[in-house]
């Protein structure tokens, strides 16, 4: 079922009544990127993804966004459906949103899956780097930014190995709406540290990585995953930063597991 929250496309599978994860999709794709997870667990979860804010078919408005928008983004879709204790799941961008969803509000939430990300703010060199992408995307339009950008999520020998996969998701970057795309850099380089606050994370907590991710590699995923207290961690063969959808088999073996270890 697709319906519309805050401005957002929301869309659930399965029981209602059933235990409820939510995922978070990453930057700059949409919920579709979910599809195998979902695919996998709508049986025994209700399984909740929606459109974050400027990407897919949520509204893209002024563009003018702070990740505390995104937060509130989500909490809202959480008091709409009448989620008790979700878990939650994000994927670099999704896992920004997460960290600081459990930061401001840990009592809402009964786990939390964290892929392909990382708790520290950007660096001064991160935030010129950002600076220079939305000047790219100003200058050479959102299709060249995309092509550049998508490609380096992905482990180098995944757009030969799986170009249908590929190719799908990096159309989807392209058609996003440019305004949206660049105020979602904008949000990026606007979230807060939420380094010190892991070793207050009480939730059960799964750290995934793919093994050749290169914007948020195994070593410093792991560093994260020492400072959550019971955390788990898994690196994910023959994947790099979009491993829910580089090696889909491996990653819904690991959050099914998790999911079902800690209900």
């Amino acid at each position: 079922m697709n319906i519309t929250i805050n401005g957002l496309s929301v869309n659930t599978f399965g029981n209602p009544e059933k235990q409820s994860i939510i995922f978070i999709h990453g930057f700059p794709l949409d919920h579709s990127m979910w599809k195998n997870q979902i695919n996998a667990l709508e049986e025994n979860f209700y399984c909740v993804a929606y459109d974050v804010r400027g990407l897919g078919k949520s509204t893209v408005d002024s563009g003018q966004y702070m990740l505390e928008f995104f937060v509130e983004d989500l909490l809202a879709i959480i008091d709409e459906l009448k989620l008790v204790k979700p878990f939650l799941c994000g994927l670099s961008m999704g896992g920004y949103i997460a960290l600081r969803a459990v930061e401001k509000k840990q009592e809402l939430f009964n786990g939390l899956i964290l892929c392909d990300t990382k708790p520290e703010a950007d660096s001064d060199a991160n935030k010129l780097t950002r600076a220079a992408n939305i000047k790219m995307i100003e200058i050479e339009g959102n299709e060249k930014f995309s092509e550049m950008f998508v490609t380096n999520c992905f482990a180098e020998e995944t757009p030969a190995a799986q170009p249908q996969m590929f190719n799908n998701f990096l159309d989807i970057a392209k058609k996003s709406n440019p305004v949206g795309v660049k105020g979602c850099i904008i949000a990026i380089m606007s979230r807060t540290d939420t380094t010190s606050f892991l070793h207050k994370i009480i939730l059960p907590t799964l750290v995934i990585c793919g093994a050749y991710d290169k914007l948020t590699p195994p070593p410093l995923m792991r560093s994260m995953a020492e400072k959550i207290t019971g955390s788990e961690f898994a690196s994910i063969p023959a994947a790099g930063h979009m491993a829910p959808l580089e090696n889909p088999s491996c990653v819904n073996d690991l959050i099914g597991g998790f999911l079902n270890r800690n209900l």
